[in-house]
């Protein structure tokens, strides 16, 4: 009989979800901001997707998680936002309105965080 390479006979699946819990935070800026300069929003300055007054922001997931800001409808640059997740007095959002930049009163500020529950399963049939 010649040589020949012996391998297993299996066969798998994996199947993989990400499920994503996208939440919302509303707020409208209450005066000018002329940059250089900081808007610091509290959790209890924001409201959710209901209407309702926010309580608490949530915590980023460890490596399955961002967070956006958009100032006008406008989404900004990362290194301008500072997000602290938590509840009343310990959640906020700090934005840096950089030299030469302005926000009017009354600009809505949109905080989008969403995190990812990642789920494998694998099957193998030998």
């Amino acid at each position: 009989m010649p040589l020949k390479i012996m391998k297993l006979a299996i066969t798998g699946t994996t199947s993989v979800s990400v499920d994503p819990t996208v939440e919302r935070f509303f707020n409208e800026v209450a005066a000018q901001v002329v940059g250089a300069g900081t808007i610091t929003i509290p959790v209890e300055d924001f409201w959710t997707d209901t209407g309702a007054d926010a309580t608490t922001l949530p915590a980023l997931a460890t490596d399955n998680s961002y967070f956006n800001v958009y100032i006008n409808g406008v989404l900004q640059m990362e290194s301008l936002s500072t997000y602290t997740p938590g509840g009343t007095g310990t959640g906020q959002l700090v934005i840096t309105v950089p030299l030469g930049s302005t926000v009017e009163a009354n600009s809505p500020v949109v905080l989008v965080v969403t995190n990812y529950a990642p789920d494998a399963t694998t099957d193998i049939v030998t």
